[in-house]
């Protein structure tokens, strides 16, 4: 089924660009963002961070309702719960590229304060989306574990949050969890496509 195949291969092939920004960021950091405490968000203080993380942002943003499409178009209701899930998640991830998180070291901004919101809805909104999927329309044991683990990721990353707040001196792993998280993401949206793959070659 073309009408599928064509999102699938765009959605896939977004994603697969998504990450390289965040990758070269990394090394031209020269070690002043660490993997460990930093989140992705603040490679916003390296040159051309803003942008890159924006290009990073709508590429995962695309393909996420590249996604979308092929399922709708697969038969996924389009005003249902995955629909609306999967549309939060994409517009949290455009929010995010417009309104960057304020640079390391200077006080909390609204467009900071924004950045941080949209992110919630994000992990909030994808795990939830991939256990319904995972449950009724592809049926996907991968699928359903990556989601019920991405919902755990997001869970330890939103109360890593709160170390952060209280942190006394000891080591603050928002950074890695927050990697963690996205390695999860990555791998559900990857599943998802696979399972939609597979669905189109069954019908």
């Amino acid at each position: 089924m073309e009408i599928v195949a064509a999102p699938r291969a765009l959605a896939v092939a977004a994603l697969v660009v998504s990450p390289f920004p965040v990758v070269y960021l990394h090394l031209s950091s020269g070690g002043t963002i660490s993997p460990v405490q930093n989140t992705i968000s603040d490679y916003v203080s390296v040159s051309g961070g803003t942008w890159l993380l924006g290009f990073t942002a709508l590429a995962l943003a695309v393909g996420s309702i590249a996604l979308l499409v092929g399922m709708v178009r697969s038969g996924l209701p389009r005003r249902g719960p995955v629909a609306v899930l999967i549309g939060l998640w994409a517009a949290g991830l455009a929010v995010v590229a417009v309104f960057p998180t304020d640079p390391l070291g200077a006080p909390t901004s609204m467009t900071g304060l924004v950045h941080r919101y949209a992110g919630a809805v994000m992990f909030a909104s994808l795990p939830i989306a991939g256990w319904l999927v995972s449950r009724a329309f592809l049926p996907s044991p991968p699928l359903r574990r990556l989601s019920i683990l991405a919902g755990f990721a997001s869970g330890a990353f939103m109360l890593s949050h709160t170390a952060v707040l209280g942190a006394g001196g000891g080591m603050v792993l928002l950074g890695l969890f927050e990697r963690v998280l996205f390695v999860v993401l990555y791998a559900l949206l990857f599943t998802l496509a696979a399972a939609l793959s597979d669905r189109e070659g069954t019908s």
